[in-house]
C-alpha cells in the first residue's frame, strides 16, 4: 500500500522513491542529507540534538559534528532556506535543530516516469478590448510574465491617475494570457479597506469555486490553514473543526508565509497572476504580504500586479510610497507609469468609434485639449456628444451637427460634471438603483441594493443587468451565494469616480436610512457567521448614525484582525470604536466595550 507523502511549503517527500520533489522537478539530496530531513521532519517541531541525529542517523559510526552541519548546509541549500530567517529548518545555538514548516499529508503523486504533465505553454490570444496608446505597456506586461514563467517570480505596480486606464490595460493583458492561468483579483475599497486586514487578498479567495479553483484549494488546505479557515464556503464543518489545532499561535509572519508557501505550490503546475487594484486604499497587512512576496527568493511562476494613484498616496502619507521605493532601491519591482494619451490616440479612437465618420484631426484636437488626453474623460465626453446631437449620423456617416467653434460651448469643466450629466439622462429608476448601489460600494449585489432601497430584488437585478450589459457604470455580473442560502449577483462599478459622484448625488437623511437598511439585512443573511463582514457592517451603522451596532461590529472587527496578527488594523479599529463610545451614555455594556477596545490598543501600542 502507498505511503502517504509528506508536503511542506512547496515540496513533497517521497520516502518510497527517497526523493523531495518540488511539483514534478526533483531536488537531488544526498542520501545521509536525505536521512538527516527524514528524521527532522518525523520529529516535526521538536527539538533535536545533534548527538540525537548523529546517533540515529549514522548509527554505530563516529562522525564529526561537521558532517552533520555540511549536511544541514545541503538541505538549506535544496530547500533555499535562510539560516536566519529560516522557513523550515531552524537552529538552536549549540543544542540542534528543529524542522517548524507546516507539515500535512498527501497521497503519492506520479513521478516523472509516469507521464507527469508539464506546465501548460501559455499562448496569447487576442484581446476583445481595443487599448489605444498603450502597446508598449502592454508589451512590458508581456515581458514581464515571461520573466515569471522562468520561476522567477515578479512583482509590478502599475500606476496613474484617475481614469488613465489602469485597470483597462491590465484587463486587456489578462484576456491575452488564454487558458492555463490561475488570475486571482483583489479589490481595496475606500470606504472600509484600509481596517480590514488583508481584505483583497480575502475577496480574491472568496470568489474560488469548488468545481473550477480545487487546485487552489487543495493547496490552501495543505499550506495555508489560517487562510482557508476565513473562506468558510471552501470548508465544511468537520473540516474547520479539524484544522483547529493548526492555527494555533497564528503569527504575522505565519499568515505570510502560509499563503506565500500555497501560491509556490500551486505555481509548480500552473502560473499564477494575482491582481490587487487601487492599492492606495489597502490596508497595512496586504502591503506587508506584497513586500513579502517580493522578497521572498523561492522559485515560482507568480506575476504580482498591483495598481494605484500616485497623487493619492502622497496626499493622504499612505505607507505604499514607502513600500514601494524599498522594493526599487533592492530592484525587487517594476513599476509601469501611465501617461495621457496623445493626439493620435484620439484621432484613433474617433476611427474606431465611428468607422465611417468625417470628423476633422481639427475636432479631435479639441477633444485631446478639453480632455488632456483622460482615457475615462475622453469616452464620457464622445457619450456626451452624441446624446446632445452634437455628433449625428447622417446617410451612415458621422459628422458635426455644428460649426467646429461652437464645440467646446456647453461641454462640462471636468469628468465629474461629465458623469453628472449622463446620470441625468438615465430614467428616474436607474437613477435610484445606480445610486442605491453607490451606497453598497463598488462591489455591490442586487440583494444588497434592492434591501437599501426598499425595492423588489427581481426589478434591481433588472435595471442593473441592463446597465451592466451596456457597460453603462457597472461591470457584467457574477453569482455569489450568501450564508443563508441566497443567490445573487454581484456586480462592480467600471470606475470608483462613478461610485463617488453617485454617492454624493443622495441627501445625508436618505443615505443614513439605506445604509441602516443594509446594515439590518446584512445581519439577518449572515447569522453567525456575522463576523466575516464586520468592519463593512461597522460602516453602514456608523453612517447611519446607529453608534450601538457600529461600536459593536468596530469590536469584532478589530477582534478579526487580532486574530490575523494585523495590529495596525486592530489598533485603528479600537480607535474609532473609542470615539464612537463617547456619544453614547454611559452603561455597563459600553464599559465592558470599552475595556475591550483599550485592551487592544494596549496590545498593539507598539504600531503606533
Amino acid at each position: 500500500m502507498d505511503r502517504q507523502q509528506p508536503i511542506f511549503g512547496p515540496f513533497r517527500f517521497d520516502e518510497t522513491n527517497e526523493c523531495l520533489w518540488r511539483g514534478s522537478q526533483a531536488i537531488p539530496l544526498r542520501p545521509k542529507a536525505f536521512a538527516v530531513l527524514k528524521y527532522r521532519i518525523s520529529h516535526k517541531g521538536v527539538l533535536v540534538t545533534k548527538q540525537q541525529l548523529l546517533n540515529d542517523v549514522w548509527p554505530r559510526t563516529y562522525v564529526s559534528e561537521a558532517v552533520l552541519k555540511d549536511c544541514i548546509r545541503q538541505l538549506r541549500h535544496a530547500l533555499n532556506d535562510d539560516a536566519k530567517t529560516p522557513q523550515f529548518i531552524e537552529t538552536s545555538h549549540r543544542r540542534g535543530y528543529r524542522f517548524i514548516a507546516l507539515l500535512t499529508e498527501t497521497k503519492p503523486t506520479p513521478g516523472p516516469t509516469e507521464n507527469v504533465a508539464a506546465p501548460p505553454v501559455i499562448h496569447y490570444t487576442e484581446s476583445p478590448t481595443k487599448l489605444l496608446g498603450r502597446d508598449v505597456a502592454l508589451a512590458q506586461l508581456r515581458q514581464w510574465f515571461e520573466t515569471a514563467l522562468t520561476g522567477n517570480s515578479q512583482t509590478v505596480f502599475v500606476t496613474g491617475e484617475a481614469g488613465i486606464g489602469k485597470t483597462t490595460l491590465v484587463e486587456a493583458f489578462l484576456e491575452q494570457l488564454g487558458p492555463g492561468i490561475y488570475i486571482l483579483r483583489g479589490q481595496c475599497l475606500e470606504q472600509y479597506g484600509s481596517s480590514e486586514a488583508y481584505l483583497p487578498i480575502l475577496d480574491a479567495l472568496s470568489r474560488l469555486e469548488d468545481d473550477k479553483d480545487s487546485q487552489i484549494i487543495e493547496a490552501l488546505r495543505n499550506c495555508a490553514p489560517t487562510w482557508i479557515l476565513q473562506i468558510p464556503h471552501l470548508t465544511t464543518a468537520s473540516e474547520r473543526e479539524g484544522m483547529q489545532d493548526k492555527i494555533s499561535g497564528v503569527t504575522r509572519e505565519r499568515m505570510l508565509r502560509e499563503i506565500a508557501e500555497a501560491l509556490e505550490l500551486i505555481t509548480t503546475t500552473t502560473p499564477v497572476v494575482l491582481f490587487l487594484e487601487d492599492l492606495h486604499w489597502s490596508d497595512y497587512s496586504t502591503l506587508d504580504l506584497v513586500s513579502y512576496l517580493a522578497r521572498r527568493r523561492r522559485r515560482a511562476n507568480l506575476l504580482v500586479i498591483g495598481t494605484y494613484r500616485p497623487v493619492e498616496v502622497i496626499v493622504s502619507e499612505h505607507p505604499l510610497r514607502g513600500v514601494k521605493q524599498e522594493l526599487q532601491l533592492h530592484k525587487l519591482c517594476n513599476e509601469l507609469p501611465l501617461e495621457y494619451l496623445t493626439l493620435e490616440s484620439v484621432c484613433e479612437f474617433l476611427e474606431i468609434t465611428f468607422p465611417k465618420h468625417q470628423l476633422s484631426t481639427a475636432f479631435a484636437a479639441i477633444i485631446h485639449k478639453r480632455t488632456e488626453g483622460n482615457p475615462l474623460f475622453i469616452v464620457n465626453l464622445i457619450e456626451f456628444l452624441v446624446q446632445e446631437k452634437i455628433i449625428v449620423e447622417r446617410d451612415n456617416c458621422w459628422e458635426l451637427a455644428v460649426d467646429l467653434s461652437e464645440v467646446e460651448l456647453g461641454v462640462p469643466e471636468n469628468i465629474r460634471e461629465m458623469v453628472d450629466k449622463h446620470i441625468e439622462r438615465l430614467e428616474p429608476i436607474e437613477q435610484r438603483i445606480l445610486e442605491g448601489a453607490s451606497i453598497v460600494g463598488m462591489d455591490c449585489s442586487a440583494v444588497a441594493i434592492s434591501a437599501g432601497l426598499a425595492e423588489d430584488v427581481v426589478r434591481v437585478e433588472e435595471i442593473c443587468d441592463g446597465l451592466a450589459r451596456k457597460h453603462h457604470f457597472l461591470w457584467p455580473a457574477y453569482v455569489a451565494e450568501l450564508p443563508d442560502g441566497t443567490i445573487t449577483p454581484r456586480y462592480r462599478f467600471i470606475h470608483s469616480l462613478y461610485v463617488d459622484v453617485l454617492y454624493k448625488r443622495v441627501a445625508a437623511t436618505r443615505r443614513r436610512l439605506i445604509h441602516g437598511r443594509i446594515g439590518d439585512r446584512g445581519e439577518s443573511i449572515y447569522g453567525n457567521r456575522i463576523g466575516e463582514i464586520a468592519a463593512e457592517l461597522a460602516v453602514h451603522f456608523e453612517q447611519s448614525q446607529d453608534f450601538v451596532r457600529a461600536v459593536k461590529y468596530l469590536l469584532m472587527a478589530a477582534e478579526n484582525a487580532m486574530r490575523r496578527s494585523a495590529d495596525h488594523e486592530a489598533c485603528a479599529l479600537s480607535k474609532r470604536g473609542l470615539e464612537l463610545l463617547k456619544v453614547l451614555p454611559q452603561s455597563a455594556e459600553y464599559e465592558v466595550e470599552e475595556r475591550n477596545l483599550r485592551s487592544i490598543i494596549s496590545l498593539t501600542s507598539s504600531v503606533n
